[in-house]
């Protein structure tokens, strides 16, 4: 029988007060509110306002004690049983089907669970929000606020049960999918999953791919074709967990003093504490990424960034000296390997280098790209430019040109200029490798237009997930 208004006021205080924090917690997310404050008051105030702005109102907090598992309220309250309320047509069900799976399924998780579904989930939410975490409705409810999780698009969730070994969890989820999104072919469209090829790099598989149109050749890696999926259902595990604030340290070391400002502004808008170095020598500036190496406070972020301008010669940089044997550009990269940089490993260490080297080193480059047949190793005996980064998660992308572009008033490195574009412009929605992919374009374009100022690109990567720099 329908209760009165009266009655059903104080049913509502009845109900919120024999609730506890977490009961309350779970009420808020089974009646959609997006509230925070899971107070006593708060409860009843939420309550009132669904309760009394539909029919049916006992039949409401009926189906929401059942829910909660609280029968004993619901018989000591509302003088409803238990077979009764599981009596109620399916039709007639007011709280969302989504919710309610979610709410069982974080009734069901036990710490342990929990910590384990934080873990999985830290790659892609706020490092504050998985601290505040109680319970994994406030997972939930951060990742459907970013859209990555809705009542269609349950997925993650699925893969995430599966990956913590809640089996059974998941199979419920997987249940939910198939009776309301629908059968599998129908939701094929929504539940593209993409990751990229986890391959270990190989002189065969870095070598870089000859596009030649019009005369000119850009020297890039052979990466396939993206796959181009929604963003908000890609594995939230096929991704580098990049959240920390900030992001992590990137120093700029400008030995030519053209573009290390510019460097220093992108770098700052992506949120990473930006370390700018002007002028040195090479003993300089090994000793300052020496330094940063072993700074375990620049390291406490998610990622490392290392951006060099300078004079060059084969795979050595020159800084500012003028009688050098150079630093060795291997020696950059090995400073900061899981071996050299314990904290570093597992997260993405980028470099970029811009190097202007001299008539010799040009020469090698020419000969070494004027056939895609010829061996990785050729140049006749000159010092080998390329080397293949064996440790995991690096990403390193080079590109050199003539010396003598320096001699022009106000130089700016056309390369530098279209990554610096492509990071800001494609950050929030793009892979870091499809950037790079705009990078190439860029440097086609312009060596097209300008022939005798060519810019050579390499980029050879050992990255293992997905990594989007927003």
């Amino acid at each position: 029988m329908a209760l009165t208004h009266q009655h059903e006021l104080q049913a509502i205080n009845q109900i919120a007060e024999a609730l506890d924090s977490s009961e309350r917690r779970r009420v808020f997310y089974l009646c959609e509110s997006e509230d925070t404050d899971y107070s006593l008051a708060c409860v009843k105030e939420m309550l009132k306002s669904r309760v009394m702005c539909q029919e049916g109102g006992d039949l409401f907090l009926a189906e929401l004690l059942s829910q909660l598992r609280r029968f004993d309220i619901l018989r000591r309250v509302c003088s409803i049983s238990r077979a009764e309320v599981e009596r109620i047509p399916k039709g007639q069900q007011v709280l969302p089907e989504f919710r309610v799976l979610m709410a069982h399924i974080s009734e069901d998780l036990a710490n342990e669970d929990l910590n384990n579904v934080k873990f999985l989930m830290g790659s892609t939410l706020p490092r504050e929000t998985m601290e505040k975490a109680k319970n994994f409705l406030d997972v939930i409810s951060e990742v459907e606020r970013l859209d990555l999780v809705s009542p269609e698009r349950v997925d993650i969730v699925e893969q995430c049960l599966t990956n913590i070994g809640r089996v059974d969890l998941a199979k419920k989820v997987t249940k939910y999918k198939m009776s309301v999104v629908g059968a599998p072919e129908e939701q094929s469209s929504q539940r593209e999953w993409s990751r990229a090829p986890c391959t270990p790099l190989s002189p065969q598989s870095s070598h870089s791919l000859q596009q030649t149109r019009g005369g000119q050749s850009l020297h890039a890696e052979n990466i396939p074709a993206p796959v181009h999926v929604e963003q908000s259902t890609q594995s939230l595990l096929d991704r580098y967990k990049f959240n920390s604030n900030p992001r992590g340290v990137c120093v700029i070391i400008d030995c030519v003093g053209n573009d290390g400002d510019m460097l220093e502004q992108t770098f700052k808008a992506l949120h990473f504490n930006v370390v700018l170095r002007k002028y040195l020598s090479v003993d300089d500036t090994l000793s300052t990424l020496r330094n940063i190496s072993r700074d375990r406070e620049n390291l406490k972020g998610d990622a490392f960034v290392c951006c060099i301008i300078s004079r060059g010669r084969a795979d050595h940089l020159l800084g500012v000296d003028t009688h050098s044997n150079g630093l060795q550009l291997n020696t950059v990269r090995r400073l900061f390997t899981a071996d050299a940089c314990p904290m570093m490993a597992g997260k993405p260490k980028l470099f970029f280098i811009q190097t202007y080297n001299g008539p010799e080193f040009q020469t090698c480059a020419a000969m070494h790209h004027q056939d895609e047949d010829l061996e990785t190793d050729g140049c006749h005996g000159l010092p080998r430019y390329d080397f293949i980064p064996t440790d995991a998660d690096v990403f390193w992308s080079h590109s050199w040109t003539d010396e003598r572009q320096l001699e022009q008033g106000h130089h700016r490195s056309m390369y530098l200029k279209a990554l610096t574009d492509s990071l800001l412009k494609g950050r929030k929605r793009n892979k870091l490798v499809d950037i790079h992919t705009e990078v190439n374009g860029a440097i086609f374009d312009h060596n097209k237009r300008n022939p005798a100022a060519n810019y050579h690109i390499d980029l050879k990567h050992t990255l293992r997930k997905d990594l989007y720099l927003q």
